[in-house]
């Protein structure tokens, strides 16, 4: 299966809750989508709809990952528990958030993780002085994420930091908004998603 690049907000109307795309076209449309979404409103799902929907609403939440991407994740997830010890869950949380483009998002730096892809891909940040244009680069403490000077002079990146709340940014990130530049401070112990997401059942779903 291949990344979805189609409209995300039909996919957060589709999940029932807000994972990417336009909030407000989804605060007003909050019914699934097609013909008679509005009228029949959300059917009852199976254990494994349910289990299904929530592995579901982590892939868009993180930019709409291709499946065998995740389910890579997922699996590391479950060996590195096994090896150090520690939550398949929390750890593979801990994989996503230390993705390079998340991590762009996080500091600030994009207004969206599909937006901060983009830019990635595009060349624009650095990492430890040196080009990645990799999305899913895992970043690790001490490392030092800041934009290519020539990038600097883009208004996007000062409207977007500057309009970033700083309190909203993760304790494990640093961000230092007048030189474009950000530090991965350590691995976060918990995260804190944007929606509620029952992680336990994503393991269910992958261990049946």
């Amino acid at each position: 299966m291949g990344r979805y690049i189609g409209p995300l907000t039909k996919v957060s109307r589709r999940l029932g809750t807000f994972v990417g795309g336009n909030l407000k076209a989804f605060k007003k449309r909050n019914f699934p989508p097609g013909q008679h979404g509005r009228t029949q409103g959300r059917k009852k799902l199976s254990d494994y709809a349910i289990r299904l929907q929530e592995k579901q609403k982590l892939r868009y939440l993180y930019g709409g990952l291709r499946e065998k991407q995740f389910k890579k994740y997922f699996d590391e997830a479950v060996r590195l528990a096994g090896v150090k010890g520690g939550n398949t869950g929390d750890i593979l949380l801990q994989l996503l958030e230390r993705r390079l483009d998340n991590v762009v998002y996080r500091m600030g730096f994009a207004k969206t993780r599909l937006q901060a892809r983009q830019l990635v891909r595009h060349g624009h940040f650095l990492v430890n002085g040196r080009k990645v244009n990799i999305p899913s680069f895992q970043v690790k403490p001490g490392d030092i994420i800041e934009l290519k000077e020539k990038s600097k002079q883009s208004p996007l990146f000062k409207e977007n930091l500057e309009s970033r709340d700083i309190k909203s940014i993760p304790s494990w990130l640093e961000v230092d908004k007048e030189n474009f530049r950000g530090k991965v401070l350590e691995i976060p112990e918990k995260v804190e998603l944007e929606i509620p997401v029952n992680v336990q059942l994503i393991i269910e779903y992958y261990s049946a």
